[in-house]
């Protein structure tokens, strides 16, 4: 998967790097197919922006975040990526099952 993570009027430190890096495990866990993942930290006076864009097979996702927070935000944005990857995922599986269950019924 490709990997991109940067800062708009912030310095993406090394702590903020291991954070994102370590929450992309929840992404694997749910779909080990996953094409591209675009990270973009940026604050706005007090408010801490995290706004990410993941392809998968078949979709594009985008989620953001905004807490007081950075760490706070891109757990949030996390939280929100896997959320739509899942529902993205019970979609897939769903129009499979029809697919098939038709397939048995009228073949």
């Amino acid at each position: 998967m490709q990997f991109q993570l940067s800062g708009q009027q912030i310095e993406v430190t090394p702590a903020l790097r291991a954070h994102v890096e370590s929450r992309l495990d929840r992404l694997h866990r749910l779909d080990d197919k996953l094409i591209s993942l675009a990270v973009v930290l940026s604050v706005d006076k007090l408010q801490h922006r995290a706004e990410a864009t993941l392809g998968v097979t078949g979709a594009t996702l985008h989620a953001e975040a905004a807490e007081a927070d950075m760490y706070a935000s891109i757990d949030m944005l996390f939280d929100k990526l896997v959320n739509q990857l899942r529902r993205h995922r019970e979609k897939i599986a769903d129009k499979h099952q029809r697919a098939v269950r038709e397939e048995r019924q009228y073949g």
